[in-house]
Parts: C-alpha cells; sequence; structure tokens
C-alpha cells in the first residue's frame, strides 16, 4: 500500500455538484492499494497514519503529536493511479489491484482506521467515482508512506533497472534493439566469464 498524507487547515470531496465529505485540521490521505497487497500492508499503513507526528504541541514544538493526539479529522481518498508505471509518457495501471477486489481492500482498511480511532473522524469520499478533492495544505506538510513489504518487493525491480541503466552507459546500447536487454546482458556476462577462464 501507498498513502500520500497531506496536512491540512481543511479538505472536502466532491463528485459533480454533490459535496460527499469534508473536514476542518487534520490529515487528507490519498490511499493507493497495489495487487500484491496484505493485510500486513494494511495494518502499517494505518498504524503510521494515525501515529505520524506532524502536528506541533501546545508550546509550538514541531513535529511533536498526532493526528489521534490533537483530537483531529482524517480524510480518506482512494487513488488507484498511485501505483501508475510510465510507459513513454502514458501511465499505466496494472499495478493496482483490480477495482471490485481493491473496493473491498479499501473498505476493510477504513474499518481499520476507524476501529483504532473515533468512527466520526474518519471520513471518506467515494470508490470509482470521478472526484473532485480540495486540499488546503498547512505548511505545506506532504509525507509519502509504502508498506514494508511492497518496499522489498520493488527493490528487485529496482535493482534490474539499475544494472540494465548500467550496462547501457558502458556499451551505448538501447532498448530499441532487437533483443532485449536483460538478454544482451546474460549474453555479455557469459562472454566475459569465459575470457576470464
Amino acid at each position: 500500500m501507498r498513502a500520500v498524507v497531506q496536512r491540512v487547515m481543511q479538505a472536502s470531496v466532491s463528485v459533480g455538484n454533490e459535496l460527499v465529505s469534508s473536514i476542518g485540521r487534520g490529515l487528507c490521505v490519498l490511499i493507493g492499494v497495489s495487487r500484491d497487497d496484505t493485510p500486513k500492508d494494511m495494518e502499517y499503513i494505518v498504524r503510521k497514519i494515525l501515529n505520524l507526528r506532524v502536528f506541533d504541541d501546545d508550546q509550538e514544538k514541531r513535529w511533536a503529536h498526532s493526528v489521534k493526539d490533537k483530537n483531529y479529522e482524517i480524510l480518506c481518498v482512494s487513488q488507484f493511479t498511485l501505483y501508475s508505471v510510465l510507459k513513454g509518457n502514458k501511465p499505466d495501471f496494472h499495478q493496482s489491484m483490480a477495482a471490485e477486489q481493491s473496493q473491498a481492500f479499501y473498505e476493510e482498511f477504513l474499518q481499520q482506521m476507524r476501529k483504532a480511532y473515533q468512527p466520526d473522524k474518519i471520513k471518506d469520499g467515494r470508490f470509482g467515482a470521478y472526484m473532485q478533492v480540495s486540499i488546503q495544505n498547512d505548511g505545506p506538510v506532504t509525507i509519502q508512506l509504502e508498506s514494508p513489504v511492497q518496499q522489498q518487493k520493488s527493490k528487485p525491480e529496482k535493482a534490474k533497472a539499475a544494472r540494465q541503466q548500467k550496462w547501457e552507459k558502458k556499451s551505448g546500447a538501447s532498448n530499441t534493439a532487437e533483443e532485449p536487454a536483460d538478454a544482451k546482458m546474460e549474453q555479455v556476462t557469459e562472454q566475459l566469464s569465459q575470457t576470464s577462464t
């Protein structure tokens, strides 16, 4: 799971001309659900959102209190585009969880948020709708969260991209060649190992 947490003076969600939800001071949280997310990912994100210290205390000490400490509200908005991957200049969303499964997962996330905090303090948009989100960011303060399970899953992909980039820089090759870059990399590695023996 991914969450973009924004400290706000106020925030609201509308669909068309209908006001769906609004809050005063608190957090507006954009939530992305990956196709590989599990309850462990959910548990981590819930805990982090509720305990993230982004508010001042009574003596104006910064980064001292959480939304729970201040008794503020939280507006959650589902946003599958947080798991976009660019293909050229066009976003691709294949890493996002499928809509029906994602809705059930997201609704369970909201239930867990309400159980861990005060139910009336957790507000929501409208899943799957074309929404207009108004945010008065306070600071501005914006924190990005990602569950550790997802971080571990993304490491091999980042390492693979780094290896490919390094190889292309050395050889002057590009992904537009006929053979896939991975296959060429393997061939070069094999040739080097044979030469060294």
